[in-house]
């Protein structure tokens, strides 16, 4: 049967408020303390040394200095509309019923909707997964238009956050491994390659450099160092190699956090007291200089650290650090006072979040996370086993599987395990792997109305 595009665009539209219910509760939508910088890329406007020239601008295609709840209606709207694709990948056919079952037991269930909620690139991780995957099993599934607007999508997603770029690398290679056919590879790869060319001309226009990341060597320092290997070259090599840290060897190594952005810590601030403006801008030549070295010299000791920090990560999948009002005061609200119009000041101070009451409010809600999440392990595997023989099913299903195993590692591994980073994401694998194991139902109508064969 043909789906009425009303019935289709009611079903979403319901369905991504359902995901990003969070908000509701709290009054407003959640942010965190990189959002003031987001915000500050286009308010400023204010090009920020540690992040990419992509999320500000297109939170800014939705807020107009209007209201931030534009954009958090349009990341709800963007992963509303993914899960229906999934569902008409995987079931043969969408229907409004089954995605507002399937909206509701997501919000209700997982971690989703605090990462929906949450104005952060964040919420792109999973689109860009979910994305991917459906470019490169469901074509089938989707209509011409459809695979030029997942394609969209998952390039700006791809560049949102660079944490991004290696999960899009993992799922290149593992639909290359699966699908073993020229055009899903093609298709999966573009998207990739527009991303690294939009990194390339933003960081060109605003850093003078056409580099993925001008200073992300700062970035791998702070992990290696915390880790040991970076500490244990820089106690070498000082103070013959005249290195700026060299004044710091008794303070390394550090926790990478405090490495990164504490005041008085080596990036910001000098020997003799003296703050470091863009002190980690600054370190960036020399960064990279030692994260070589210490390539080069530890080569082993630095796989081994990445590989347990990316399994602490994947344990660490829970929504607290999205909750928190840390360092809103400060990085956040006079973003949105100098903004925005005095009424989205006010609905700000009057949500739960900047008072430090959105914890317990939403303490409730938590508690079927982590069953959630380990049942979902289980089903996945039980999904993996009856989808043999199936290249779709298996492809989205274990696609979901490589997908949680890469976002682990280019966060936990590279950067530092905080518990948003796989709790973004997991939450795809219950989900995918319930919709792989529903009957499948008859063929698949696509947005154009025509029956496409799944």
């Amino acid at each position: 049967m043909i789906l009425r595009p009303m019935a289709m665009g009611a079903a979403i539209l319901a369905g991504g408020l359902l995901l990003v219910w969070p908000a509701f509760l709290n009054g407003y939508p959640l942010l965190f303390s990189d959002t003031g910088a987001f915000l500050h890329q286009t308010t400023g406007p204010l090009v920020i040394w540690d992040k990419p020239h992509v999320y500000g601008p297109l939170m800014h295609l939705f807020h107009w200095r209007l209201s931030l709840w534009g954009p958090l209606l349009a990341q709800g709207l963007c992963v509303s509309h993914l899960l229906w694709l999934a569902q008409r990948a995987l079931r043969g056919r969408a229907a409004p019923g089954w995605h507002l079952a399937i909206c509701l037991g997501t919000a209700l269930l997982t971690t989703a909707p605090f990462t929906i909620a949450l104005l952060m690139p964040d919420v792109f991780a999973p689109i860009v997964l979910l994305a991917l995957l459906l470019l490169g099993f469901a074509r089938a599934a989707l209509s011409r238009a459809e695979c030029l607007w997942l394609g969209l999508l998952a390039a700006i997603g791809i560049a949102t956050h660079l944490s991004h770029v290696p999960l899009a690398l993992a799922m290149v290679v593992f639909v290359a491994l699966v699908a073993r056919r020229l055009w899903p590879l093609l298709r999966v790869t573009a998207p990739l390659a527009a991303a690294i060319l939009l990194l390339l001309g933003t960081n060109h226009w605003g850093h003078g450099r056409a580099v993925l990341s001008p200073h992300g060597a700062t970035f791998a320092l702070a992990r290696l160092q915390a880790d040991g290997p970076a500490a244990a070259v820089i106690r070498d090599r000082c103070p013959d190699s005249g290195w700026y840290l060299c004044a710091f060897t008794d303070r390394l190594p550090m926790d990478s956090d405090a490495f990164l952005w504490e005041a008085d810590s080596p990036v910001n601030r000098a020997p003799d007291g003296t703050p470091r403006f863009l002190g980690g801008a600054l370190l960036s030549a020399e960064a990279s200089v030692i994260v070589s070295e210490t390539l080069r010299t530890h080569t082993l000791e630095v796989a081994q650290t990445t590989a347990l920090n990316a399994l602490r990560q994947m344990v660490l999948a829970t929504v607290g650090d999205t909750l928190v009002e840390t360092h809103l005061a400060a990085a956040v609200r006079p973003r949105i006072a100098e903004g925005f119009p005095a009424r989205e000041l006010a609905a700000y101070d009057a949500a739960l979040q900047p008072r430090g009451l959105l914890p317990a409010a939403a303490a409730p809600f938590l508690i079927a996370h982590v069953p959630v999440l380990l049942a979902g392990a289980v089903l996945a595997l039980f999904a993996w086993w009856r989808s043999l023989g199936d290249r779709q099913r298996i492809g989205l299903v274990v696609g979901v599987l490589v997908g949680v195993c890469a976002n682990a590692l280019a966060t936990g591994g590279l950067s530092k395990p905080h518990l948003r980073y796989e709790a973004r994401i997991l939450w795809l694998m219950p989900l995918i792997a319930g919709l792989a194991l529903a009957p499948r139902s008859r063929p698949a109508e696509t947005a154009e109305g025509r029956v496409a064969l799944g």
